[in-house]
């Protein structure tokens, strides 16, 4: 959480920076003419400034929301809450911050080479997610691309199926139509796994617990997801990785189909992720063919 803070702040800084210095009315007074404005006005209530930083309740509003929301949901007592708490992050964050930021200026560390460059790339970042934003923001899936979605891909979205599963194995084939013959007589599974099987799981009584396809061989996958197994039967014998097996269905859980409604949500997120993805890569496409963008590669320069 706090490296996630840090990030937050860091990206804060990088605003203050961005908009630049003179807003902020740092080294005092600065003479305006009809040809020179501020660049950017304070919106919102003012509740404290710095010098001629002024910091705003929506600004802070806003961080503590930012903060709150990373805080782990079984310490609530972490969150800030009253308005003392608000005045406390207020001074100990904003104003702290604000005059960290005002002192890197006088130190003049926004002209730093590497200051700049790093600037430079966050205002880059800044201004592709704005354009991403404008352009993809009222792009969303209709409702009849997702019932179409839903009905297309029905048997994929069902919910995994998982079974619980009991093994018996033993190194020959014989000795596999021996138990086979005894469970056909109504001997117990349980206690001939744990008697006769060579496997990890004869300690459990041959339980492997509720397992779903792709755990264990294609050949184990054929038997025990079978339809034709039904929970409390036993099935044929089978030769496997380990040597021939005998299983047995305990239960069965999942593999149904939610409804549309319940699906609803879920699938026009992922709809609407992929519209937008396809907006921004026709942009691309659009602005790379244009004569005005002139795009040069250098792979030799790439070691």
């Amino acid at each position: 959480m706090r490296s996630r803070f840090i990030l937050f702040c860091v990206l804060c800084f990088v605003f203050y920076a961005l908009v630049g210095c003179e807003q902020f009315n740092i080294f005092g007074p600065k003479k305006t003419t009809k040809e020179t404005a501020p660049a950017f006005t304070v919106q919102g209530t003012v509740i404290a400034k710095v010098n001629n930083q002024s910091l705003t309740l929506e600004d802070l509003n806003q961080e503590i929301a930012a903060y709150n929301s990373l805080v782990p949901t079984d310490k609530p007592e972490l969150k800030i809450s009253t308005r003392e708490g608000k005045i406390k992050y207020l001074k100990d964050e904003l104003v702290r911050r604000a005059l960290l930021y005002q002192e890197a200026l006088n130190r003049g560390l926004e002209r730093n080479n590497e200051v700049m460059n790093a600037l430079e790339k966050s205002k880059r970042d800044i201004l592709v997610m704005e354009l991403v934003k404008q352009e993809t923001e009222k792009v969303e899936a209709s409702s009849a691309e997702i019932e179409e979605y839903y009905n297309t891909y029905k048997e994929q979205l069902k919910e995994p199926e998982e079974r619980q599963i009991r093994e018996t194995v033993v190194a020959t084939e014989q000795e596999a139509k021996d138990i086979l013959i005894q469970l056909l007589q109504g001997a117990d599974f349980t206690t001939l796994a744990k008697e006769r099987s060579k496997s990890p799981s004869s300690k459990d009584g041959g339980d492997l617990g509720f397992i779903s396809k792709g755990k264990k061989s294609l050949q184990f996958d054929a038997v025990a997801f079978s339809d034709s197994l039904e929970v409390g039967k036993i099935s044929n014998i089978f030769r496997g990785p380990d040597g021939y097996y005998i299983l047995k269905l305990e239960a069965k859980r999942g593999g149904k189909l939610k409804s549309l409604s319940e699906m609803w949500d879920d699938i026009k997120r992922g709809l609407t992720f992929l519209k937008q993805q396809k907006k921004i890569d026709d942009l691309v496409s659009k602005i790379s063919h244009d004569p005005r963008f002139k795009i040069e590669i250098y792979e030799g320069e790439i070691k």
